[in-house]
């Protein structure tokens, strides 16, 4: 986890409710475009795991609005689990929330048709945290929280280029086949593999003429 939030796991998890129930509720309420959403999601309960803080929190939606527990006595439809980074590229970077499930930087069981309410609910859920937080909580919070959250994703975005670049130059000292001569290499392999498979067939009807002809 990156230094950054190591504040963030000094706050106590009813405390991080608040927050973000606090930022949710606003919103929903000044955004009539999701009553529709809300309602389909009308008493589901999902339960959000950030795996590297031990976070755990429950989101709920009953009568229109969304609430944030730390604990619940129904049963999850839900469980949503990622790290920081994963909830910041979600949250703040905005990224594509069906590429993060591909990438497994989000992992989402349970109920099927509730796994697609949220999911549906990601992609209408174009909501500034940065401003958000800004309104509940005021500018210092918020701009904290948000340089945090912005300072994360581009670091991962760094380790990733550089893990890259370090698989490609290892690729690159092994004298690993370039993509075009890989191509070519496959290419020939399917040509032997027709003519073979033609050869085959040649064989097959030569074995059943001498059949016939033995008959």
């Amino acid at each position: 986890m990156s230094v950054m939030f190591l504040p963030l796991r000094l706050i106590p998890v009813p405390v991080q409710c608040v927050v973000l129930g606090s930022v949710l509720q606003i919103f929903f309420k000044d955004n009539d475009k999701f009553e529709d959403v809300l309602d389909s999601l009308e008493g589901k309960v999902f339960r959000v795991f950030i795996k590297d803080m031990g976070s755990i929190l429950f989101i709920g939606f009953k009568s229109g609005s969304v609430w944030v527990h730390p604990s619940s006595k129904q049963r999850s439809d839900v469980k949503i689990e990622s790290t920081t980074t994963g909830f910041a590229r979600l949250s703040f970077a905005k990224e594509d929330p069906d590429a993060l499930v591909m990438q497994k930087v989000l992992k989402l069981s349970g109920d099927s048709e509730s796994m697609l309410l949220f999911q549906k609910l990601l992609e209408k859920l174009d909501l500034d945290w940065e401003l958000e937080l800004r309104r509940a909580f005021g500018d210092f919070f918020g701009s904290k929280v948000a340089k945090a959250a912005y300072a994360l994703v581009e670091a991962e975005k760094k380790v990733q280029q550089s893990s890259t670049k370090l698989i490609d130059d290892a690729l690159k000292s092994m004298d690993t086949p370039s993509a075009e001569r890989l191509q070519l290499w496959q290419a020939g392999v399917e040509s032997i593999s027709r003519k073979v498979n033609k050869l085959q067939r040649q064989l097959d009807k030569l074995e059943r003429l001498s059949n016939k002809e033995n008959v």
